[in-house]
């Protein structure tokens, strides 16, 4: 008899989470898993509309060989530059929201206005933003456009030196345009740490640079990985890198190649992302 409500309870509690996740399920194989399919179906078909309808030839595997081999074509023009810069771009950002994230956790006057400031970039990133500029016709911001900060610089700086400064600040900006959630996740972190710990640890004569890699540290590596794994997701699928751009509708079956490729690619990099943390997680444990 015990048995049996067991088996009922447990039976409704199963109901009742797959009823919350209904909405979440239906709206996933309506809206996201045909479309899925489809554009798995055209990166194999040539796709033209015509006034009668579709037109579909197949063409095998042709999309993806111009792609992945033919010299000059979209992977190597695009898709291997901006792989380059993502795997330059993304640590570095991880570092950069770890180390703002620590700094702004220190009380400070004008901390919250810092806290602005970093977290400023997400807002104007977003979409509907963007959407607005255009809307008021100011979507090129050609005063911007004007700008080009080399060749102020090279008015008073040598040519060698205000490209490098340039550079520089250029590579500064975009990793600041990058990290706004990425600092914001990794504050909420260092906000995780009890500060019992680290009084406890200037007891013992701890150093600030050992409570960093005994204790902040280690704690803090569930929140970089997750903000690695933001980075990556976020860097492949912004809107207007290189790669996202070349999806269009004027060829559906190369853009559909394209798409899959590019997903099996940012696949591998967060199975790298994984087994990385794994392995640094698995080390770290060994040495305790």
């Amino acid at each position: 008899m015990l048995r049996n409500k067991r088996i009922r309870s447990t039976t409704l509690n199963k109901l009742e989470g797959l009823l919350f996740l209904s909405p979440w399920l239906i709206g996933f194989f309506v809206f996201m898993a045909f479309p899925l399919a489809f554009s798995l179906y055209m990166s194999f078909h040539q796709i033209r509309i015509t006034p009668a309808g579709l037109n579909v030839q197949y063409r095998g595997l042709s999309y993806y060989k111009t792609i992945l081999f033919e010299h000059g074509s979209i992977l190597y023009n695009d898709l291997i530059p901006f792989l380059r810069q993502a795997m330059f771009m993304i640590p570095i950002i991880v570092i950069f929201a770890l180390l703002v994230a620590i700094m702004l956790n220190y009380k400070f006057p004008g901390r919250t206005l810092f806290r602005t400031i970093f977290f400023l970039p997400v807002i104007f990133s977003t979409g509907e933003v963007i959407q607005t500029f255009y809307d008021q016709g100011e979507g090129s911001l050609g005063f911007l456009e004007q700008y080009d900060l080399n060749s102020y610089l090279s008015v008073v700086l040598p040519p060698a030196w205000s490209s490098t400064i340039s550079g520089v600040l250029d590579s500064f900006i975009l990793i600041l345009w990058y990290s706004g959630v990425q600092i914001l996740i990794c504050l909420a972190g260092r906000q995780t740490i009890p500060a019992s710990v680290y009084e406890a640890a200037r007891i013992d004569g701890a150093s600030p640079w050992e409570s960093f890699w005994k204790i902040t540290l280690p704690a803090m590596v569930p929140f970089i990985f997750l903000n690695t794994i933001y980075t990556v997701v976020d860097l492949f699928t912004f809107p207007w890198n290189p790669i996202m751009e070349r999806v269009t509708t004027s060829d559906y079956g190369l853009s559909s190649a394209l798409v899959w490729i590019y997903f099996g690619i940012i696949l591998l990099f967060l199975l790298i992302v994984f087994f990385g943390f794994h392995r640094f997680t698995r080390a770290y444990q060994l040495t305790k």
